[in-house]
């Protein structure tokens, strides 16, 4: 690791550069803004320092070395460009295209692959290799997630010291010899680890393909959204990739909108990873999604109008407010719900004098000791935060005992929750269910309202993780159908029961929360950033 007391001073391309003892000459270059190109190198992982392709010339050196590798020196002297060095990058770059197939029009990669992007820089254009390549395996499965063509693969080993260093699970190895080396899998072994999704992230060129991904969008239809993995309270920074083609269509049910999730480097929260559990969460984005405003007629519920659902609503309020019984109303929110919505949320009740209002989460899954979190939703320490109850269980037994008359439940399926029984006997007997939320569950039966709200790919906002960070999510497109977002929600409520909430975008909401709630004093939008920023509670510790 770099000495950050003690620094030195080397020449890059004529650029001075100052960085500390122990930095690489490959990190030194990318301070003084001449990147060097590389394959095996990766910030998270052991120097392996086989490519060879990042080769630079050092006055005083006779051959050309590998910047990865080489520790920089005080008044060293580098050259990134020079004939010298642009030679070796050639010939290195025709040893790695030697056996390697053309497979660009129908590999996955192209469009993100640096073997083409550093061969259009770098490559030699009339390559003097003129021999039968050396066949390797093609599109072999070698876990749920992740498909191997060796033929592809320039032996960075950026997988094998992922799985050494990092799982810890040891599923990859380079096996045989010379130009028949190739990465396979150990004998007995998938590679099925927690975090397999990564060896696909870090794979330079197209030799680790994901199954999910596979064939489905090439990379230039994809526009990138910087946002928060939803599946844990890690809150994991990711890349929302969506289909430009799709991501205008709002109205259009059918087809997927999201490709595939990212991770997105933090190094407070993720470093350069995310797990599997989270990056296949995209699913639910467009997946049995509710889409339309739907009111119980009878025994079944049939489709609605915004309109109608809201004059329902209102109207029900409006009786028990005015009847002096608003304790006949019981509202369970989400850990789902941005800081923004549940801020929002606890403003609307408390302006209606609705003081029955709670929280609940998922039920607690696995974990691990690297970024896997027991707690199944993005924003518990924000609900925490924002001082809400999390009592929802003897908001339900209120229920059973015929204590309420209305139920307000968002996004979190109470079933999967409390069991059937329980909340078979807790919602029954109301006179009015309303459930508000994105995707269809097994509370929706006992719904009489159903409002289709928004997902956190479809909104703006903030989650707070389980460090305390407080980390921004951004829209990558409009909500499916008729759906709306939260906020959107109890603004056009707020309007007709005349309430005076005048917030009307995420921004002014998250100023007015950070004006009043101690724990997030102090906090922007602006302090957030993309990387974050912890909670005023948290600061220092």
């Amino acid at each position: 690791m770099p000495d950050q007391a003690k620094t030195l001073t080397l020449t890059i391309d004529g650029k001075p550069v100052t960085v500390p003892d122990g930095t690489t000459v490959l990190q030194a270059c990318e301070k003084a803004q001449s990147p060097v190109p590389f394959y095996c190198y990766h910030p998270g992982l052991s120097i392996a320092g086989n490519c060879r392709i990042c080769l630079v010339e050092i006055e005083g050196t006779p051959k050309l070395q590998i910047a990865c590798y080489t520790p920089a020196a005080n008044g060293m002297v580098v050259h990134t460009t020079s004939d010298k060095t642009l030679d070796g990058r050639k010939a290195v770059l025709e040893f790695l295209l030697a056996n390697h197939p053309l497979d660009c029009p129908v590999c996955d990669q192209a469009g993100e692959c640096w073997l083409q992007d550093y061969y259009m820089e770098y490559g030699l254009y009339d390559p003097k290799f003129n021999e039968q390549k050396v066949k390797k395996p093609k599109a072999v499965p070698v876990g749920p997630n992740v498909m191997l063509d060796a033929e592809r693969c320039i032996l960075c080993s950026r997988c094998v010291r992922f799985c050494d260093e990092v799982t810890k699970t040891g599923e990859f190895g380079i096996f045989n010899r010379g130009d028949h080396s190739e990465i396979g899998v150990v004998e007995g072994k998938q590679v099925d680890n927690q975090y397999s999704g990564c060896v696909v992230d870090i794979c330079p060129v197209g030799a680790l393909t994901d199954r999910d991904f596979r064939f489905k969008c090439r990379v230039w239809y994809l526009e990138t959204t910087k946002s928060v993995c939803p599946g844990c309270s890690r809150g994991c920074n990711i890349e929302i990739h969506a289909n430009r083609e799709r991501r205008d269509r709002p109205h259009v049910a059918e087809g997927k909108r999201v490709m595939r999730l990212k991770p997105r480097y933090n190094p407070d929260v993720n470093r350069w990873w995310m797990c599997d559990e989270g990056r296949y969460t995209y699913h639910a984005i467009d997946d049995d999604r509710l889409t339309t405003v739907q009111v119980r007629d009878g025994q079944r519920l049939r489709d609605g109008s915004w309109d109608e659902a809201f004059a329902a609503l209102a109207s029900t309020i409006q009786r028990l407010t005015a009847a002096n019984q608003p304790d006949r109303v019981g509202v369970i929110l989400s850990t789902f719900l941005t800081n923004e919505e549940l801020y929002l949320a606890k403003t609307f009740f408390r302006q209606l004098g609705i003081a029955q209002v709670t929280v609940a989460a998922p039920p607690p899954g696995s974990s691990d000791e690297f970024l896997i979190q027991a707690d199944k939703s993005p924003n518990t320490r924000g609900a925490q935060a924002l001082g809400l109850s999390f009592r929802s269980d003897a908001l339900l037994a209120r229920a059973a005992r015929k204590e309420l008359s209305v139920l307000y439940v968002f996004g979190l399926d109470l079933v999967e929750v409390f069991g059937q029984e329980a909340v078979a006997s807790a919602l029954k007997p109301l006179e009015q269910v309303v459930f508000q939320g994105s995707n269809v569950n097994a509370s929706c039966r006992f719904a009489h309202l159903i409002l289709p709200s928004a997902v956190y790919a479809e909104k703006d906002g903030t989650f707070t993780n389980c460090q305390g960070r407080v980390q921004r999510i951004h829209a990558a497109f409009s909500p499916l159908g008729e759906a709306r977002t939260d906020s959107d929600i109890f603004l056009e409520l707020a309007q007709r029961l005349g309430l005076p909430l005048n917030m009307p975008d995420a921004p002014s909401i998250f100023a007015d929360l950070a004006s009043r709630e101690p724990a997030f004093q102090g906090l922007s939008y602006e302090t957030i950033g993309d990387a974050g920023s912890l909670l005023a509670s948290t600061n220092g510790h």
